[in-house]
């Protein structure tokens, strides 16, 4: 079993950064796709970047391409989201999610095996 845990979250004005970190414990995720997701009282969960096991393959929802970096350290077991230039729209609860393994459509959050608690994002305009 794997458990995950997001950190990082706060207020941040229009144009700032976040960084987010998903720390994951019980066993190694280095095998494991790894994405980010975040959902508003008023939306589903939504897809907002992935990363491949080793790291090497990111995607991003297109609202987000060119402010936000996934990254990942397997060493200690850590997915981030670097996400720059926030806006307002970006304010929402962001997760962490593994999935444990074969092919699966990265975009639907009922393909993760694994997710992590949550982490509130607000950004002021």
């Amino acid at each position: 079993q794997v458990q995950l845990v997001e950190s990082g979250g706060g207020v941040v004005q229009t144009g700032g950064s976040l960084r987010l970190s998903c720390a994951a414990s019980g066993r190694t995720i280095s095998n494991m796709p790894v994405s980010w997701f975040r959902q508003t009282p008023e939306k589903e969960r939504t897809f907002v970047a992935l990363i491949s096991p080793s790291g090497s393959g990111t995607h991003y929802f297109d609202s987000v391409k060119g402010r936000f970096t996934i990254s990942r350290d397997n060493v200690m077991n850590m997915v981030y989201l670097q996400m720059n230039a926030l806006k307002p729209d970006d304010t929402a609860v962001y997760y962490c999610a593994a999935q444990g393994g074969g092919s699966f459509s990265f975009m639907n959050p009922q393909e993760y095996d694994f997710w992590g608690q949550g982490t509130q994002v607000t950004v002021s305009s």
